[in-house]
């Protein structure tokens, strides 16, 4: 193995805890960080401190926020009788994106995934749970990934959510790939996903 100087070595250790970054593409990325103007690395850096130090998740829905409320929370112009469950706060991007949903959203931190030790109680559905026992929201549409762990999350979703009474829980429609995630699928098919819901 190539001796590389320690502080390299440390920003490739750190590269490489990065979700989707092996060894090779942390060579890659440290390469081009060495190579950029200085001003450039310095601003990748402060960028980084600014999202670790100002940003937190939204008390309401859990997405990424720079108060204590999100702005999709606090805007009043959004329908508070819709509720779209996504499993991450990148899930909220895709869907905005597309600039089909105007509703509000509810971001459960996760998917259930047993063979990963993560069960209900680990995701934020309790939250939910109380979120929809004022009475203001009249459908849920439960916008997980289309792979193994969101469809199982959707399945027990839909059956806890049945003890809300005159509540419409809907799923996306099919025209997502099997297996695919949110953050990944084109604008125009996650908009006629979200269109063409279905009831559970």
């Amino acid at each position: 193995m190539v001796n590389y100087a320690r502080p390299f070595l440390r920003l490739l250790e750190g590269l490489e805890r990065l979700p989707g970054i092996g060894p090779r593409s942390a060579e890659r990325i440290a390469f081009h960080l060495l190579r950029v103007p200085k001003e450039q690395a310095q601003q990748l850096a402060q960028s980084i401190r600014e999202v670790r130090e100002g940003l937190t998740f939204c008390e309401a829905c859990f997405n990424v926020s720079e108060s204590s409320r999100c702005e999709i929370c606090q805007d009043a112009t959004r329908d508070a009788s819709l509720l779209c469950v996504v499993e991450e706060p990148k899930d909220i991007l895709a869907i905005e994106k597309t600039g089909a949903f105007r509703g509000l959203y509810h971001v459960l931190m996760g998917a259930i995934a047993p063979l990963d030790g993560i069960g209900p109680e680990l995701l934020k559905i309790e939250e939910l749970s109380r979120r929809l026992s004022d009475g203001h929201v009249q459908e849920v549409i439960l916008a997980t990934d289309a792979d193994k762990e969101g469809e199982t999350t959707a399945a027990y979703l839909s059956k806890l959510l049945r003890a809300h009474n005159g509540l419409r829980v809907t799923r996306l429609a099919l025209g997502l790939p099997l297996g695919s995630h949110l953050e990944y699928t084109d604008h125009a098919t996650l908009a006629r996903a979200l269109e063409g819901r279905r009831p559970l």
